[in-house]
Parts: structure tokens; sequence; C-alpha cells
């Protein structure tokens, strides 16, 4: 009998193509397969281990000013380690300005901004992402274009309008001004854009879901990392303010920043205690970064994956 030959396979059937050697081995060498781990070489450790110098440098010296005199200060070329003053110096913040207060304030400030902020831009961001509403486009261009105008040239009237309440000196006058942000709506609103699919929107308005449960329950868990960063540059933008508070507060009910103006007075101001008062006012910060490093590093992360 004679041997029939096999029917050659015909290209999709069967057998899944192989990839050729050469491509096979440049993939087992890690040269950049999905799944692979990039390994980064020594001048890119050398590069990294610089910039982690630099950017560390300047709160490794405000500990070091916060522990030693302001005569050593003074001395050239400066002791760049630690003294023995810290505590000293700390006691002298407690004794020239009520930082305890300004801390707890700060808090409250700080905190409440941050909450208002991150609630109602993730709201505002919302409705401008997925919502369909007449004048969306026109509102969202009003709202972008608001950032453009200086903060400065809206102050008589707002410390008008708190007078007018008798809000003045009082946190609720600090606090409410800023509890939305122009660019926060813009960073949410971006944010869910991309994140969100509206795949998931409809399906949830087919089981019967109102838009304020799919807030709720679908687009705050999806906008978490973005909502942790958003909320991390508020914290730091309303701790760090200091032309609104010192208008609106007096020396009686002040804020961190500008307790602080209040320090190392004198003929010759005492950096040491300057120092060692921006030492304490920068801790809070310090630990909500700690708080919501992980949240804002996978927002990051989560933007840079496309999938």
């Amino acid at each position: 009998m004679t041997a029939l030959a096999a029917p050659p396979t015909a290209p999709g059937k069967g057998r899944p193509p192989q990839d050729p050697p050469e491509k096979r081995s440049r993939f087992r060498k890690g040269g950049g397969g999905a799944g692979q781990t990039m390994k980064g070489g020594w001048l890119s450790y050398l590069i990294l281990g610089f910039a982690l110098l630099i950017s560390a440098f300047p709160f490794y010296w405000t500990i070091v000013a916060a522990s030693r005199s302001n005569a050593d200060l003074a001395q050239v070329p400066p002791s760049l380690l630690p003294g023995p003053n810290l505590i000293k110096n700390f006691d002298a913040v407690l004794e020239e300005a009520d930082i305890g207060k300004a801390l707890l304030n700060s808090l409250i400030v700080s905190g409440s901004i941050t909450l208002g902020t991150v609630l109602c831009c993730t709201l505002a961001g919302f409705a401008f992402a997925k919502l369909k509403f007449r004048g969306r486009g026109a509102l969202l261009t009003l709202t972008i274009g608001t950032m453009m105008i200086p903060p400065q040239l809206g102050v008589i009237p707002l410390f008008m309008l708190i007078a007018e309440l008798q809000w003045v000196n009082q946190l609720q006058a600090v606090i409410l001004p800023g509890l939305v942000s122009a660019f926060g709506v813009f960073f949410m609103r971006q944010y869910l854009v991309q994140s969100l699919p509206d795949e998931l929107i409809e399906a949830a308005r087919v089981d019967g879901a109102s838009t304020a449960r799919i807030f709720w329950s679908i687009v705050i868990p999806i906008a978490r990392p973005g909502m942790a960063v958003l909320g991390m540059l508020t914290f730091m933008t309303a701790w760090n303010d200091f032309f609104w508070p010192i208008i609106a507060l007096s020396s009686q009910e002040p804020t961190v920043q500008v307790a602080l103006r209040q320090l190392g007075g004198g003929y010759v101001n005492d950096q040491s205690v300057i120092m060692a008062g921006t030492l304490l006012g920068t801790l809070p910060v310090l630990l909500v970064f700690g708080l919501l490093g992980r949240q804002i590093v996978g927002g990051i992360m989560q933007g840079a994956v496309k999938g």
C-alpha cells in the first residue's frame, strides 16, 4: 500500500506557530518580555542615590540647625552633625509661641479642607466625566478658567464677606473658602475619564442602581488612588498656607505658619529656634505622607500602566 502524505496544516489550525529561535532566546535572557523584571545598572542606582541625598539634605539640615545654638550656625564652615540643644530649642518654641494650639488649629483647618475638597471634587469630577447634562462643557471650561485668576484679587471681597458673617478670627473663615478647588475638580475628572469604564456604569444602571449608589459603591473604590493623591496635595497646600490665615486670623487663633512668624524675634533672629519650630511644623506633613504614600504610589502606577 502506498503511504499517504499528511496534508499541510493550514495557518490558524492545529498547533500555533512558534516564535523563531532568536526571538525565544531574547525573551529568555530578560530582554523586556511580559512578566520580566528589569534590573537597573550601577549608574541608575548612583543617580537615584545622588537625587535622594539632594532631596533629603534640607530636612537633615533642619534637624541639625534645630539641635544647635545660633552661634554654632554662624560658624564657617557650619557643623553638619546634630547638636545637644534640640530639647532646649523646643522649649523656647513653646515659650515664644503657642505652637500646640497652632498645631491643633492647622490640623483642624487642613483636615477639614482636605476632606471637603476630596469629596466635593470627586463628586464634581464624576459628574463632568461620566454624566451627560446640558452645559457640561461650558461649566467645565468656566471651572478651569478660574484657575487663571490670582487668588489675591479676591482677598478684599472675601474679607468683607467674612466680616459681614462675623467670622473674623474664627477657623471657619479659613476652612470654607478652601473646600472646593478648580484644580481638584479637573484632576478627578481626568482621573475618572481614564479609570472608570462606561460599561461598568451601564451595568449598574441595568441592575437598577441609582446615581448615588453608583458613586458610593463603584466610583469611590475606583477613584481611591486619585483621591489619595489629591488629598495629599490639598493637605500640604492648606498646611503651608500663610497669606489668607494671617489676614483672617489673629495671634490668639494662629495656624502653624502664622505662629512661626512670632519665633526668633529680637535684634538678631535666633535661627535655631526658628528651625526648631519649622521642624515641629513639618512632622505632621511627613506623617500624612507616610499614611497616604502607598495609595499615592499605587495611583501613579495605575496611571502609568495602560490597560
